[in-house]
């Protein structure tokens, strides 16, 4: 680890930054930009300056950012055209034939991303077998043509079976990048799996966000450069960082970059080594200012899905296996028709912000809530320089009391609270007890601006009894991107009966995507290669991935797997059991930032009245910084810091662990 590192991540209302200077955590948090570059470079500089430090002198980068997911739930990316086999031009419309909603008749399909007009076919027919019609390059030239005229920014070549015999989609992809001054996104490159469905869909997802990105990039890295700085290393969603050149080649690797990031910086500051009893697993609840996301960590391990979704668009790449929300702190509050309260999705966004930010806006949200609850107050600042107006906030929650014929603002705000909680626990719900899982047994780890002011809520809903909070909470993102490894991942079909596989056969299709990841990452000589197979019971449509060693062993697969599928479903079966697919990922490891924390002073900051549960409490207000490792306060108690408050009710104690991190628990009755 470099001796002076910074991290940032874009999120929906602030860009969050942690820099590392020898030893010494500094963080930062400043308002999102519309071109997410300045407000990048302006994190940066603040940062550097409350470090004491030159931009030059940064020996790393490393970045997370929200341009493509915001392209694909604005719909708002490239125009974008598809090629693909004759006959199979309405795949990516037809889709699974499933329904959105079985019961609703009146349940429509998100609109493709590239309407009929742009899905352009080619005579050619490749069979899992191989090539039975070579593609005719003239055709191609003439398609070329059509995609001219048809003004798209950018172009997905997805052919029938082209994960097995990618000959004819190279071809055309060859031919199509020759005659075409935009980019191209082939199939065989972006996603080699079979169902053409999500294939192609994944596939044109590449192409919708990739010139988006290409641009961010490319100005960003241009800035870094004018500015001294290292080139930044891009965060992707399966949860390690990567060149920039490498995502703007394959952009769909950076949805959802930011919550991956996260997830890493929560894996990484959960427990230290006198936590053994916490380590057996964590959730993590990230909530920031326009949603949140839960994710799981089991044994160390980060959880991770190659059956990820975005607006309702399939994307299988490998990701952290993440369930957002639309419920963050600028999340507006409203009154639906049949007069229930409901929170978000839409939301404030960084401008105008919460009625309480004083930049213009009047409607409710879950942040000014929680200024009338008390959790914060008028004088605390957000981000080290963002006042509050309270007069603001009440007139906004008054609003909506009316509304909902409530009696008054405190009442309002108090269900603006309870209906946000409720939807984070359904969050969490599904990535536990869904799967199998007992949310008991688990802590819940709180990050992001707005997480600890609800977590321990939360957790009591749950009947969970341990909540970490994180030092670097209100940026862990960004700090996530300091403690993440570097990750290359790479897959292959290869559907077999796994009595029938041929061990040498699988052991060929290891040994070519070993060396294709490795070829990826920066210190092949220094990575980590971990094999996987995707396995099914005959008959099933869906899979489940378990590690399969160095060397492939039919027998231990087919053990491995059933006890996958008896933790996920509750039982094995006695049928034949399918290979699917071929896994490998190649991990550079990185050591986790050692950051010192020491604290002096008073922490008390003051006292000011809070709402909870049972009643108004006059609560001590503490500065974080200044509380000693090793001190226990009883609730009720308010814990302030630039970028997060955290908020612990009557009957929970709260202890500062030897890292800075704040641990809460159910007191002594």
């Amino acid at each position: 680890m470099s001796d002076r590192v910074v991290g940032v991540d874009v999120g929906g209302t602030f860009t969050d930054v942690t820099l590392l200077a020898d030893g010494e955590l500094v963080t930062a948090k400043v308002p999102s930009t519309d071109d997410q570059s300045d407000g990048v470079m302006a994190g940066i500089e603040k940062a550097c300056a409350e470090a004491g430090v030159e931009p030059g002198q940064l020996e790393g980068f490393s970045h997370a950012m929200t341009v493509s997911v915001n392209a694909l739930l604005e719909e708002s990316g490239a125009r974008t055209a598809l090629v693909t086999t004759e006959g199979f031009r309405d795949v990516l419309e037809i889709g699974r034939q499933d329904r959105p909603s079985l019961y609703d008749l009146e349940a429509e399909k998100p609109t493709p991303l590239v309407p009929r007009r742009r899905r352009f076919e080619v005579d050619e027919r490749t069979t899992t077998d191989g090539v039975e019609r070579a593609v005719d390059e003239a055709e191609v030239r003439s398609v070329a043509d059509a995609i001219r005229e048809s003004g798209a920014e950018a172009v997905a070549v997805s052919l029938l079976h082209a994960y097995a015999h990618p000959e004819n989609e190279r071809r055309v992809a060859a031919v199509l990048r020759e005659e075409l001054d935009v980019p191209v996104s082939t199939s065989h490159e972006v996603l080699a799996e079979f169902r053409e469905y999500e294939r192609t869909a994944t596939t044109v997802v590449d192409a919708y966000v990739r010139p988006a990105i290409d641009r961010y990039v490319g100005h960003l890295s241009e800035r870094a450069a004018d500015a001294g700085l290292p080139q930044p290393r891009i965060m992707q969603a399966n949860g390690g960082i990567t060149d920039a050149e490498t995502v703007r080649r394959n952009a769909v690797l950076t949805v959802l970059s930011g919550p991956a990031a996260g997830v890493v910086g929560a894996n990484a500051m959960a427990t230290d080594d006198a936590d053994s009893d916490a380590t057996s697993g964590f959730v993590t609840f990230d909530m920031g200012g326009t949603s949140s996301d839960v994710s799981l960590v089991r044994d160390g391990d980060v959880e991770r899905t190659t059956d990820g979704e975005i607006n309702d668009r399939p994307i299988r790449t490998p990701m952290v296996d993440v369930e957002t929300v639309g419920a963050g702190g600028g999340s507006i509050a409203w009154v639906d028709a049949g007069g229930a309260l409901r929170i978000g999705p839409r939301s404030a966004g960084a401008e105008p912000g919460p009625a309480c930010y004083g930049r213009g806006g009047t409607e409710p949200t879950v942040t000014d809530a929680n200024l009338v609850l008390g959790y914060i107050g008028s004088s605390t600042s957000l981000g080290g320089e963002l006042s509050l107006d309270e007069q603001a906030a009440y007139d906004a929650i008054g609003d909506l009391a009316a509304e909902a014929g409530m009696d008054d603002p405190v009442e309002a705000a108090r269900g603006v609270y309870r209906v946000a909680n409720a939807n984070m626990t359904r969050a969490i719900r599904s990535v536990t007890v869904e799967r199998g899982y007992d949310p008991r047994t688990f802590g819940l780890v709180a990050f992001g601006g707005a997480g600890p002011m609800h977590a321990v809520s939360i957790a009591e809903s749950l009947d969970m009894d341990r909540v970490v909070v994180p030092r670097a909470s209100g940026v862990l993102s960004a700090y996530g991107l300091l403690a993440a490894d570097e990750k290359q991942d790479a897959v292959r079909t290869h559907r077999r009966p796994l009595a029938d596989v041929d061990a040498d056969a699988v052991e060929g299709i290891y040994a070519d995507l070993c060396d294709e990841v490795l070829a990826a990452v920066s210190d092949p000589d220094g990575a980590t290669v971990a094999y996987s197979a995707d396995l099914r019971y005959a008959g099933q449509s869906f899979e489940l991935s378990v590690d399969v060693g160095d060397s492939f062993d039919r027998g231990d697969a087919r053990s491995r797997f059933e006890d996958a599928h008896e933790s996920a479903y509750g039982y094995r079966m006695d049928e034949p059991v399918h290979l699917v697919n071929c896994r490998v990922t190649a991990t550079v490891e990185r050591p986790v930032p050692d950051v010192a924390y020491e604290a002096a002073g008073d922490p008390l900051k003051g006292t000011r009245d809070a709402t909870f549960e049972d009643g108004v409490y006059e609560t001590p207000v503490y500065e974080r910084e200044r509380l000693r490792p090793g001190r226990t306060l009883g609730g009720p108690a308010i814990i302030e810091q630039d970028e997060s408050t955290v908020v612990v009710p009557p009957a929970w104690d709260v202890t500062v662990r030897a890292d800075g991190a704040l641990v809460s628990e159910v007191g002594d009755a």
